[in-house]
């Protein structure tokens, strides 16, 4: 299943809702990766923007759940202005401080807030002849930032957003590709079969540093041009 949730608000829209957190990674004394608060924030926001807009929703606010502390506010949301400013969005943010209880290891969460139209639903849609592929490289902790060159970049998710011939397209997660590419065909109907890619299959992704894709094979071409050296194929085998 998709990390979204999906409200009624008419007969022709939903109200949809992402959320991802992140706890250990920081600048406190227990944090097990150590780097900046606005590099926490900008994937964190990354992660739910782009399971929000990876379904056709239109984000509307967002939200910043922050247990790190009063002082570390305005460094979190200089992460997530980078991540809206990537995305050329302009839209409100709230949320709330654990200002109380001082914590020993960072936690924060992050909730996008969208509207889809049902006609722009991307979900259930990937026809049988479809092929399948990664765009970015799964990484996760340290790697993100030692191997910052190899995430797949904002600028080229939202490109592929707009791509014709792409059907959909999945954040990966902490699960890692095979685990998406199982729910994207199981919500399809396709039965299962071998997977093999030259990235490693149950390799966690992280904060969503690649994106599974199933697209028209007469597209490939355009597909390729636009992502470069991070596509990778998937094949499959019945």
């Amino acid at each position: 299943m998709r990390d979204v949730l999906f409200l009624p608000l008419d007969s022709e829209e939903e109200l949809v809702i992402a959320t991802d957190c992140s706890g250990g990674i920081g600048l406190k004394e227990a944090d097990v990766v150590k780097v900046p608060y606005e590099i926490v924030s900008y994937y964190g926001a990354r992660v739910a923007l782009m399971e929000l807009m990876s379904v056709g929703a239109v984000p509307i606010a967002f939200v910043l759940q922050n247990f790190v502390g009063d002082k570390e506010w305005k460094r979190l949301l200089k992460g997530i202005d980078q991540a809206f400013e990537e995305l050329h969005l302009s839209i409100p943010i709230t949320g709330s401080t654990e200002s109380n209880i001082p914590m020993i290891q960072s936690a924060v969460s992050f909730t996008a807030i969208g509207k889809v139209s049902k006609e722009n639903k991307r979900i259930g849609i990937t026809p049988p002849q479809a092929k399948f592929a990664v765009i970015g490289e799964p990484l996760v902790g340290d790697e993100v930032v030692k191997r910052q060159e190899r995430v797949l970049p904002l600028p080229l998710f939202q490109r592929l957003l707009t791509l014709p011939g792409i059907y959909e397209i999945v954040p990966i997660g902490s699960k890692g590709i095979f685990h998406e590419l199982k729910g994207l065909m199981e919500i399809n109907g396709f039965a299962h079969q071998e997977v093999f890619c030259s990235l490693p299959l149950f390799a966690s992704s992280g904060p969503a540093t690649a994106v599974l894709i199933s697209y028209c094979p007469e597209a490939e071409g355009e597909i390729k041009e636009t992502a470069g050296n991070y596509f990778f194929l998937i094949n499959l085998k019945n």
